[in-house]
């Protein structure tokens, strides 16, 4: 019971990672987000976390949180590929489905976790929750193409992935996988926003360019996840913060989705990878109900429903 509520609390605290980073990428490029959340997280991690949890620096739990680090890489850039292919009304559920799919059924057929009826009756409504949350309503529906189809999937597991890899590092680690997760998080988006400075000065503008918002308006966290309910290619009403805000909601953005892996970790080292995979998978709700508050969006009923499940279906896997 209590390894579901705090995964469902991670999943809420993730969500508004990905509000001030979707917040933050009206303004500045999306891997510069990322590379700020990235770099952010990790000092918090180190400055706060590691002090107080601690943990020990077992080669194999290392190796675990190197992997962990290029799996959200990965998700990444398939994720923002899929997002720009569109449409995001069908692909942005699928990653989010499939990003809970993949950690249950390896956890199931992989290492050996049984549920309850209810356990599994509650990991359904949970995946129908995360379609309906995830849905954006009011988009032209139009059919995806396969490639979108093949990256919302690539996408999904990758994201998923990050569940699996950190589910099998060891209790003594504490927080060092996360640690070693953000130091490559950091690394490689630090190097891709230095190669496009670099090409910036090679074409004769200023390295600073590069920091600026282009195209897709997406934020995304260090684990790959993104603001999928406000991506959007085209100019918006709401709030756009000021270049110096920005910085600093990217920087919140960071805090807040460490603050969410310390979470998960710890709801993972308390229950089975299949209930805490299915309830992180809800992290859309934490947006759009901090979408809802503070820029005054109107939640679709669709999306009304779907908050609904998935507090039923938090119940039915705390239950199980």
């Amino acid at each position: 019971m209590l390894a579901a509520a705090v995964a469902l609390a991670g999943a809420l605290v993730y969500g508004s990672a990905d509000f001030l980073g979707g917040l933050a990428a009206k303004r500045l490029r999306s891997i510069v987000v990322t590379a700020v959340a990235a770099a952010t997280g990790l000092v918090l991690l180190l400055l706060a976390a590691y002090p107080v949890v601690g943990g020990e620096w077992i080669p194999a739990d290392i190796a675990w949180g190197v992997l962990s680090g290029f799996t959200g890489a990965i998700a990444i850039v398939l994720l923002y590929a899929c997002l720009a292919i569109g449409p995001m009304s069908i692909l942005s559920p699928l990653t989010a489905v499939v990003s809970a799919i993949a950690p249950v059924l390896w956890a199931l057929l992989v290492e050996g976790e049984t549920l309850s009826w209810i356990g599994c009756a509650g990991l359904a409504v949970a995946l129908v929750a995360v379609v309906l949350v995830g849905f954006i309503p009011g988009e032209k529906v139009v059919r995806p193409s396969a490639r979108g189809l093949l990256l919302a999937i690539g996408a999904g597991l990758a994201i998923g992935a990050f569940l699996i890899v950190i589910d099998r590092t060891s209790d003594e680690s504490g927080v060092v996988p996360l640690i070693v997760n953000r130091s490559v998080s950091t690394l490689i988006t630090s190097a891709v926003v230095g190669v496009l400075a670099l090409v910036a000065v090679r074409a004769g503008r200023r390295a600073a360019s590069v920091f600026a918002a282009t195209g897709a308006r997406l934020g995304a966290t260090p684990t790959g996840h993104a603001d999928l309910e406000h991506a959007t290619e085209s100019p918006e009403p709401e709030v756009r913060p000021g270049i110096a805000s920005a910085w600093w909601l990217a920087a919140g953005c960071g805090a807040l989705d460490a603050t969410a892996n310390l979470v998960i970790v710890f709801a993972l080292r308390l229950g089975d990878l299949a209930i805490v995979s299915a309830l992180t998978a809800m992290y859309p709700a934490g947006t759009i109900l901090l979408a809802a508050v503070v820029l005054r969006e109107r939640i679709a009923g669709v999306q009304w429903l779907g908050l609904g499940l998935a507090l039923a279906a938090g119940a039915m896997l705390a239950l199980a």
